[in-house]
């Protein structure tokens, strides 16, 4: 069940450019985030793995965001990335965020150590709640063991949603095992649990969860909105539609995936610079990007066309 339907549907984790300089490209940034909710992206989890949120100092994040809605960007489509290691600096980005009027913050678990105990991880959690006491923030659990190797496990979350049921209120799951979205969406079912995959976009729906916060959307936003479209509204096949976007996915899983999206973003706007990663990541290399190029023409897919050709239907199907 989906307690908060402004909370559905598809999520980008929005890429940050940067200059070759390395430093932030704040107007292709602006630029990036409103033609991907002009796609059909339901919101921005700005400040995301994809974003390169833990390469962005947190100055730099509270200026972007700031930056996004002064740009006039809707704070209610924003769900930034707060999760650090430092409990003051999650702590300022989420006043940061409620300031803004940003309904909602993704939080992932302290990362560093390794091997920590539930016991302080719900200290962390509730360390950082207890600080913002903000009225109505919402916290989104973010779950990604492969990258942070730090995971949640059904009983914290059962403790935090205990302690904190008007504020712990939903979960990215890019852990890549679907069986545990299943188990939070059953275990939880007044969350909203969102995939970090479109590859499991279908199957969440499915189960009750709320949709997907995922990486590619940020080069074919149209494509997976589609099948979300036709899941609430009916009609169409959904399976078809979600083979094509999984098919897309595991091209664009055959690559490092910020490089490769970062890659495909020069091309659609033309922008070299698009390219630039901030280290410790490395561009993709000339040779990867050509076979990215070619096996994506293999299933008739780019960026600009893809997106266009899907609105037109979406607006057909309303």
């Amino acid at each position: 069940m989906v307690s908060d339907l402004s909370y559905a549907g598809v999520w980008v984790p929005a890429l940050t450019p940067f200059h070759p300089d390395l430093s932030v490209d704040r107007d292709g940034f602006v630029a990036h985030c409103r033609w991907l909710l002009e796609q059909g992206a339901d919101g921005l989890a700005v400040f995301g793995t994809t974003s390169e949120a833990n390469s962005l100092s947190v100055a730099e994040r509270a200026d972007l965001l700031e930056e996004l809605v002064r740009a006039g960007v809707p704070a209610e489509k924003l769900m930034p990335g707060v999760g650090c290691c430092a409990i003051p600096d999650t702590v300022h980005l989420c006043r940061c965020a409620r300031e803004l009027g940003c309904g909602a913050v993704l939080m992932l678990p302290p990362f560093y150590y390794k091997g920590v105990e539930d016991e302080g991880l719900f200290a962390y959690f509730s360390s950082v709640i207890e600080h913002v006491a903000a009225d109505g923030l919402q916290v989104f659990l973010y779950h990604i063991p492969p990258v942070t190797r730090v995971p949640l496990s059904i009983a914290l979350i059962s403790r935090l949603r205990r302690a904190y049921p008007d504020q712990v209120a939903g979960l990215k799951d890019s852990g890549g095992d679907w069986s545990y979205t299943r188990d939070v969406i059953s275990h939880f079912p007044e969350m909203t649990v969102f995939a970090g995959s479109e590859r499991f976009l279908l199957e969440t729906l499915r189960h009750g969860g709320a949709g997907c916060i995922t990486a590619s959307g940020n080069v074919n936003p149209a494509g997976i909105r589609l099948v979300f479209e036709h899941w609430t509204r009916g009609g169409g096949d959904v399976d078809a539609l979600q083979a094509s976007i999984t098919a897309i996915r595991n091209v664009l899983e055959g690559f490092t995936m910020i490089p490769a999206l970062k890659a495909l973003c020069a091309g659609h706007y033309r922008n070299p610079a698009w390219g630039t990663v901030r280290p410790p990541l490395t561009a993709l290399a000339a040779i990867e990007g050509r076979s990215l190029h070619r096996q994506l023409e293999d299933l008739a897919f780019s960026i600009a066309d893809n997106c266009q050709s899907i609105l037109k239907r979406s607006r057909s199907v309303s």
